[in-house]
This record gives C-alpha cells, structure tokens and sequence, in this order.
C-alpha cells in the first residue's frame, strides 16, 4: 500500500478524470504506489514513469522514449511521435495493451504488470516498433530507421520498420532477436531469444517468413525464407526453418523435421509443458 499520508489522487496528473474506470491503469498505478513505498529511494522512476502520467499509452510512449532518447533525439520528440501515431491509428493502444497482457500471461517470472512495464526490454521494443512501423508507412522513413538502429543498441533487437506485428506479442528476453522488412507476425505470437526470421535471398515480394497465429518460437531457432509457421505450430530451440510447418505441429533439428502433430482440438497444455517440448535436450538431432 501508499505510505499513509499518500492516496491514489495524490499522484493523479489534474487532467486525469475518469482514468480510474480503466483497469489496467489501475493495476498499474496501484503496483507502482506500492513498490514506491517499499523502494522510496526509487521514487523519481516511479513518478516520473508512471504516477505522474495521465493514463496508461501515455505512461508506456513515456518510458520506452526515456529508454530510445539520446543527446540528438530527445525524450519528448519520441514522446510527441508516439501521441501522434495513437491519434491516428488507435489500434496502437489496443496492441500495447494486448502485448503487456501477453507478457503476464505467457512469463511464469512475471507476476506484476509493473515489472515489463517498466524493466522487460522485450515488451519495450515491440513498442518501438510499432512506433518505427507507423513512422515507416506515414513518410517519415529517416526517423523510423533512426528507432530501429537505437532499438538495436538499446534492447539487443533488429526488427525492420517494415516487419508487421499483431497484436499480443510475447518477446522473452528479445536479445537477439532479428526480422527482415516483408515479416508477417500474426497475433498471440511468442518469440524467445536469439532468434532470426530472415530472407535467404533477394527476391522480389514477401521473401521472409509468416508467422500465424499462436505460433512459439523456440530460443535460438531461425526460420527462413518465404515460408509459413502455421497457427499454433511449435519449432525447437535451436532449429533450422527452411519449409512450412503446418499448423498445431512442432518441428525440430536441423534442418527442423516435424516431430508431433496436434490439432485444434487437442487438451490445453501449459506454457511449460509447451517450453518442455521446445528444448533441444529433448529431441535426437541425429535424425
């Protein structure tokens, strides 16, 4: 709880009226009071990030730009791209929405909204992207390739400006984590570390791979060439992509083989007994 003395409206920016009704919000103005009285000495990261801001876009455009700014590109131009953006394409909102949601429901490590809101660089750098995605196809390519360059540099990640993402996007640990400019990222996608969704040539058209819905991507994998992951399909940590993977199987090896096939109607299975299945200790890569 608040420190005694403090309420909620005690942060509240005076334009907030009626941000209360939104739940999220709430959670996470809450979680952010709480760690502020256990960590007072972190307070200026709290207030600044999040109590002092007037509702949840604006505490997120605030904290991924204070991580993108530098001495050329500052804070509030990053800031003013951001509101611009949401002002044009509301679905930008909805997306960071869904994709915070992801990371809570898919990081057995996560138990608190405030924790990749304000720390997990995965989460911010889907969030640079989707800025950079907007920049790139609103005539503003110079300021979009300047966020994918930072976003590298910053978040260990090298997304296209071009690449398209849904919405609902889990990037654990993001680190090395690479898409080429004709990508498709469908929703509900997960994606863990070190991994390449790339072309492997120069052909005209869609030369990099779609990744449909609820697809999970093993650590390390890379997947190749103008293929197609289909919904719900698993590849190994470690496998080499280079044809389809139907949908519901998992494929694993090098070159990745399908090793289980499912279907829609198979029992619901846990996020880590699906991680268990995309280890590379539990396949024979001698296949």
């Amino acid at each position: 709880m608040l420190p005694s003395t403090l309420g909620h409206d005690s942060f509240a920016p005076a334009d907030e009226a009626g941000a209360f009704a939104d739940p999220l919000w709430t959670r996470l103005r809450g979680e952010a009071g709480e760690a502020f009285a256990r960590a007072p000495l972190l307070a200026p990261l709290f207030l600044d990030s999040i109590l002092g801001q007037a509702s949840f876009e604006a505490a997120v455009f605030h904290r991924v730009a204070a991580r993108l700014r530098n001495d050329v590109v500052s804070l509030w131009l990053i800031v003013q791209a951001f509101h611009r953006a949401q002002a044009a394409d509301p679905a930008i909102g909805a997306a960071l929405r869904a994709d915070i949601q992801a990371v809570l429901d898919h990081d057995p490590a996560c138990r608190r909204i405030v924790e990749p809101f304000l720390y997990f660089k995965g989460f911010h750098a889907i969030q640079a992207h989707r800025l950079a995605n907007w920049l790139w196809h609103h005539g503003e390519r110079d300021f979009a390739l300047y966020l994918q360059s930072r976003s590298s540099e910053v978040f260990q990640t090298d997304i296209h400006p071009a690449a398209r993402f849904g919405r609902g996007i889990f990037l654990d640990h993001a680190t090395g984590l690479v898409v080429g400019a004709t990508a498709e990222i469908d929703d509900d996608v997960s994606l863990l570390q070190n991994i390449t969704i790339g072309s492997i040539g120069r052909s005209a058209g869609g030369r990099d791979p779609r990744l449909r819905r609820g697809a999970m991507i093993g650590a390390g994998a890379k997947i190749l060439g103008s293929i197609e992951v289909g919904e719900n399909a698993r590849v190994a940590a470690s496998s080499v992509v280079l044809e389809a993977v139907p949908p519901y199987a998992t494929v694993a090896g090098v070159p990745a083989r399908v090793v289980r096939r499912g279907g829609p109607h198979d029992p619901a299975r846990s996020v880590s007994e699906i991680l268990g299945d995309l280890s590379y200790v539990s396949f024979d890569w001698t296949i």
